[in-house]
């Protein structure tokens, strides 16, 4: 079964009333381990007159072996793109939807620190959850947020942002790996694979663990 291909459809008409649109999309959400990552892509009607970039999809429907590539050609495609990073500790302060809310704001205030008028664009948030709103208020006003359902997947500017927070996150992920090897960082990116859990069993819990999903009975080790 081939990958659906995003579209421009909804980019289209909402930048006939909007100079930019943002997409918004996380990666990390259910991992025990690593930070949640927030990708924002902003693009215009200039950008939306062309084509999608080839191979551009939901992150998870690209190889892992393909996504830098993607990424890379996406990234000269839109106007700009940035990314939001919550640490584990603030998973465990905020809970998972008050991180992704820091996480979504840190990635706006990279696009307003390039020079884009945030304020004035309007954000497709991935999913059915606006984790965005309350949290950007104090320092950026009342933003329009719209949610999109699988806009990760249907919508082009959301498949921008998710492709470019994966690849970023699963390099961290990568680098944190070494010194951790038992954990297979390398292999799972943090998330709940059979070895990731054994190794939690067998050494408990490290400082790039979420601590508050009591994954493991034991205290940090790290």
């Amino acid at each position: 079964m081939s990958a659906i291909s995003p579209t421009l459809e909804l980019e289209r008409r909402l930048l006939e009333e909007f100079p930019f649109v943002i997409g918004l999309d996380e990666v990390g959400r259910g991992a025990l381990a690593g930070p949640v990552t927030v990708g924002a892509s902003i693009i215009d009607a200039d950008v939306a007159r062309g084509e999608v970039p080839d191979g551009l999809r939901d992150s998870k429907l690209v190889s892992e072996k393909r996504r830098p590539e993607v990424a890379e050609r996406t990234a000269a495609w839109v106007r700009g793109t940035a990314l939001g990073w919550a640490t584990p500790g603030e998973v465990d302060e905020r809970g998972i939807l008050g991180a992704l809310g820091l996480a979504a704001l840190r990635a706006i205030i990279g696009l307003r620190e390039q020079g884009f008028p945030v304020e004035s664009a309007v954000h497709l948030l991935d999913g059915d959850r606006d984790y965005l709103s309350r949290v950007a208020f104090d320092q950026l006003g009342r933003l329009d947020v719209r949610t999109v359902v699988k806009g990760d997947r249907d919508r082009a500017a959301i498949s921008a942002a998710s492709i470019a927070a994966k690849v970023a996150r699963d390099a961290l992920m990568v680098g944190l790996h070494e010194g951790f090897e038992a954990y297979a960082w390398d292999r799972n990116k943090g998330y709940a694979s059979a070895a990731h859990r054994e190794a939690i069993r067998a050494h408990g819990l490290t400082a790039h663990h979420r601590q508050s999903w009591a994954i493991a009975p034991a205290p940090p080790l790290f």
